[in-house]
Formats: C-alpha cells, sequence, structure tokens
C-alpha cells in the first residue's frame, strides 16, 4: 500500500485527514501529515520530514502532497523525492487526497494521476438544478 504524506501550511494537513477520517467513517492506515509553520526554517524540519516519511513507507512507495508549489512546505518535499518510488503532487484538496486513498493499492504513478484528475476535477462551477 502506498502511504502518503501531507506536507502543509500550519495545521491544513491535520485538517484535511480529520475530514477524510469524517467521510470513511475511519483513519485510513499510513497516512500522516507535517505542518509547516512561518517561523520554521525547512533545513530545521527535515529531519521529522524524513522520519514521518519512513512511517509511512511500508515498501510500496509514498505519494507526498503538499498545499502550494514553490511554497516552503512543496521545497521541503522536492528533497525527499525519488522518482519512482517517492513522488510528489502539490495543489491538494479534500477531493484529490479521497481519489488518491482509492487508488494507494495500484502503483506510484496511478496513484499520481488519480489525485490530480481527482483534485481537477473536485473543482468545478456549481448550479442550481
Amino acid at each position: 500500500m502506498i502511504g502518503i504524506l501531507l506536507i502543509t501550511h500550519g495545521t491544513f494537513g491535520e485538517s484535511l485527514i480529520q475530514n477524510v477520517c469524517h467521510v470513511l467513517n475511519k483513519r485510513p492506515p499510513l497516512i500522516c501529515q507535517l505542518g509547516v509553520a512561518a517561523q520554521d526554517d525547512p533545513l530545521d524540519i527535515l529531519p521529522l520530514a524524513k522520519l514521518l516519511l519512513k512511517e509511512v513507507d511500508d515498501g510500496d512507495g509514498v505519494l507526498i502532497m503538499t498545499d502550494i508549489l514553490g511554497a516552503s512546505p512543496s521545497n521541503l518535499a522536492l528533497k525527499l523525492l525519488e522518482q519512482g518510488r517517492i513522488e510528489g503532487v502539490a495543489g491538494v484538496n479534500l477531493p484529490m487526497l479521497l481519489r488518491a486513498l482509492t487508488y494507494r493499492n495500484n502503483g506510484i504513478q496511478l496513484i499520481m494521476q488519480k489525485a490530480i484528475s481527482g483534485g481537477h476535477d473536485g473543482v468545478t462551477n456549481m448550479q442550481r438544478p
């Protein structure tokens, strides 16, 4: 099973996990988060990020999800990537995370594709019937 590590600003990652638990009525295995505070130096929290990465990796790989490409959380995530084993996507939202959880037994490439499409498809113009 592919692990999932959320690296986000503040408590956003924990909020996403709490909402996933609400939707699924349980906490999924092999998922954790690291919240980056404004005063955190990404190099100082890199060892913690590596530790959390190991906690969610059972040997099948890990998908790292961050909120904003180019910000401190994604810059930290970039230091952890290993092509084909530890991959990353930016722009995490609840539909993206739910889609990733649904496809986490199908390989790292497919989970990345499904996560991105889930995040993209989850953004839509609502209209009254």
